[in-house]
Formats: C-alpha cells, structure tokens, sequence
C-alpha cells in the first residue's frame, strides 16, 4: 500500500510469443507486406536469441513476463498469422495465467492483430508497436518525442479499424443532398493526418535548428566521429569512457534514445565532436527510420563511424547485417572501409580462448582496416581505439624536425600540444632545434602557420 493510501499499480501480465517461419516467409527486415522475402540475409538469428531479445524489449516497458514461447509457424495465416490450434493454445494459457497482453515478436497486419485480440480477449502488440511504445518512453528531447509521436501516428493511421468500435456508425450528410456523410473512420483518418502534418511541420523547425547548429560547427571543422551498433552493444559505456560524460548506460535495450554529442582532444591535439546515437535494432519499424532520419543525419554526414559490435553475444554477426542494413538504407555504402571502423565490445566478457580468437580474428583482416578489440568497462583497447580513430582522422604520424627562430616561439605552446616524444635543442642564435611525432595533418598545420609567419 503505498503512504497516499492508493494501491500500487500492478506491473502488467504479458505473454511473449516468437513466431518461427519459414525462411521464404521471414521478414528479416526486408520483406513485402505479406511477409515474403526480398533479400536473404548472410546470417540468421537463433530462434533462443530472439526470444531473449523479445523478451528485453517487454521488460524495457516495465512488462512482468509471465509465459514465452518460440511458436514453428510452417505457413502464415492471413487472418492471424498463427495456425488455429496454436490460437487456441495461447488463448488457454492467456486465461490461466491472467495475462493482459500478448507480445508477438513479428509484424502483424491491422486485420491479423483484431482477429488475435478477438480471439484471446486481450491486448495484442506486434514488434513494431512494442517498439514504438519503447521509443515512446525514452525520449528526452523535444525533437525525439516529436519524432516518436509522429512514427506512433503513421503506425496507427493503418489500423484505425482495430482502434475503434464505432467504425460502422455514420455522421449526418450535409449540403444539399444530405447523403450518407462522413464515415467515423475517414473523419478519425482525416484527424490524425491534421495531427501528423502539424507534427512534420514542428519537427522541420527543429532540424532546422539542428541543421543551422550543424552548419556553425563547420565553421569550426571539427571532425565528427558517430558510434553506431546494435542496441546494446555498449555504445554510451564506451561513450562514456572516450568522453567522461554521463549518459545514461544500462543494460536494457535502447537505453540511449536521443543523440548526444561530446567533444574532445586527441593525443597529438587534434579535437573531434563523438556522436553518440540511438541502437539498431533487427527489423527496426519503417516509421521509425523514416521518422529518426534527421538524427541519424549524424551518422550519414560523420567523417568516421565506429560501428560497435558486442563481440560476447554469439549472434554478433547477424547483428552487425542488422546495423550494414540500415546503414545501407541510409546511402552509407558497407564496403567503405575507409570511413567506417568496426569495433569489438564487451572483450572482458569473453574467456581466454575466445579472447585470442577475436585477437586472431582481428588481425587475419587484410590492410588497416581491422576491427579494434575494446573493453568499455575496463578501458582494455581504448586507447588503440584513439590512436586509429587519430590514424584515420589526421594521418598517420610522422617524424618531424624543424627550427624556431626567436621570432616564432609563439609557436612552441602549439607544438607540444600537438605532437608527442618532443626533444629540443636550444642554439646559439636563440633559435631551437625540435625533432618530434606529429600526425600528417598537424605537420600541414605547422607548415602553413611557419610560412604565414615568414610572409607577415
């Protein structure tokens, strides 16, 4: 009982179900409305992985899993997925354990997702609606709930004739020949599209201003490094460690929601802004893509991307297609080796063979371009992770020596804040002697500041 007297509200009772199809009729993110594949991912996801994730998106809405299940599907229905005694299966466990809501981790139809709620007199939510419903609750910003809200509305416009009761009823006819008039629907469809047009012209302001604040850093050409990767790769933890900021990172799917951004100084002095953003996720709504493309236009605009995987979870690679899918979508080609850098979280996790194994693994990949083995909560790889992201944003270092004239010793603080292993040499005339490291792009620097300084 809580201290005002009223009751505590009782978390809902939910059942999971994971619908197992036929590869031919698996939406692996790619698929028709029916269902149907257009593109057979390299890696698939196990039926158990699936499930757990299931299974973490309903605790991430504060659900109280009662039953889970992985359900073999060997033909889709149209009017509700499952087979009939399947139905009837769940519709017996829904009563015994007293559940209110039936998570179906697959896309439902608007008719299939009625006749299950008919059928089982309960609440039916679908992957996508989960998922909306998760978005929903970690928005911070005004731009993500604006974002969130428009997706929830383009999902709910389709699905208006599970949504009301009424539908059947007809407003009075008006002008002259009176007529049946405005069905309930169409006027209901009618508002919601007021509603979205209103929110699209309110998230226009915002990427404006998101924009306008894009624009200004270029003024200031900092480069931006955007971390990507599966929900729960430890993208905010390694955030974290890189910037010391304080974003939230827990263990639970989207934990992160709204993108943040941080800057910071490399070793040799270069400073880029690290752009945290929200998780990918397999068969991550439409809506939601088309709704967060003004956030993600971080990631697409971002001189390096790191792709974070979690190198601990046994489903890594099907995850990484997961996150090269949606990364593709947004025109980011993934053989672009050069600007997308793959990094292997979550390393402690692993035992002493599957250690050397990503280490062999890492090293096996031909040129540069390996993955970085990191441990965000150790700091084990960080700093190799900084001295690549250095590597592929300023250029390799290079052996430098040059000479000051008295004249130019203004330039010595921005010498030893830009390079490292610096040994100087004091001459007679009062000029010194400097050999140092210094990336690529820091000696062009130099350059360019000594010959103004010789031309003033």
């Amino acid at each position: 009982m809580a201290d005002n007297g009223e009751t505590a509200r009782e978390p809902t009772r939910a059942i999971v179900i994971v619908p197992v199809l036929p590869t031919r009729f698996n939406d692996g993110g790619k698929g028709d409305d029916h269902g149907r594949m257009k593109h057979q991912p390299e890696f698939q996801r196990s039926d158990d992985a699936r499930l757990e994730e299931a299974e973490g998106l309903a605790r991430a809405i504060d659900l109280e899993i009662v039953h889970s299940d992985i359900v073999q599907v060997s033909k889709p229905r149209p009017a509700t997925l499952l087979g009939t005694g399947k139905v009837e299966t769940i519709h017996e466990i829904i009563e015994a354990s007293h559940a209110e809501l039936v998570i179906v981790d697959h896309s439902l139809t608007p008719v299939q997702q009625r006749n299950l709620e008919k059928a089982w007199n309960a609440k039916v939510l679908d992957r996508t609606g989960l998922i909306l419903e998760i978005f929903g609750r970690r928005a911070q910003t005004k731009e993500g709930a604006l974002q969130v809200e428009l997706a929830h509305l383009t999902y709910q416009k389709g699905r208006l004739v599970r949504s009301w009761t009424h539908l059947e009823r007809q407003r009075g006819g008006g002008g002259f020949l009176g007529g049946p008039g405005e069905t309930q629907i169409e006027a209901d469809r009618r508002a919601l599209q007021e509603k979205i047009l209103r929110i699209k012209r309110e998230l226009e302001t915002v990427v404006r201003t998101r924009t306008l604040h894009r624009s200004q850093r270029k003024k200031v050409p900092h480069p931006v490094v955007a971390l990507v990767g599966y929900t729960n790769a430890g993208k905010s933890t390694l955030f974290n460690r890189l910037t010391g900021a304080g974003v939230v990172a827990e263990d639970m799917l989207f934990a992160t929601l709204d993108p943040t951004l941080r800057r910071i100084r490399l070793e040799h002095g270069e400073t880029i802004i690290l752009s945290d953003t929200v998780g990918f996720i397999s068969n991550l709504p439409t809506h939601l893509v088309a709704a967060f493309r003004a956030t993600l236009e971080e990631v697409v605009e971002a001189d390096l991307i790191l792709h974070i995987r979690d190198i601990s979870d046994p489903d890594t690679a099907a995850q990484s297609e997961d996150v090269h899918a949606i990364m593709t979508s947004l025109g980011i080609e993934r053989g672009d080796a050069k600007r997308i850098l793959e990094v292997w979280n979550k390393v402690d996790k692993l035992d002493e063979a599957g250690r050397e194994s990503a280490q062999r693994l890492s090293a096996a990949v031909k040129g540069n371009e390996h993955p970085i083995p990191v441990s965000a909560i150790t700091g084990e790889g960080v700093e190799t992770l900084l001295k690549e992201i250095e590597n592929r944003i300023a250029g390799k270092l290079e052996h430098v020596k040059i000479t000051l004239r008295p004249d130019q010793m203004r330039l010595m603080d921005w010498v030893y804040q830009h390079s490292s292993n610096v040994k100087r040499k004091d001459l007679d005339d009062g000029s010194v002697s400097l050999t140092m490291d210094m990336t690529i792009a820091s000696h062009a620097s130099l350059d360019e500041k000594l010959l103004r300084r010789n031309n003033s």
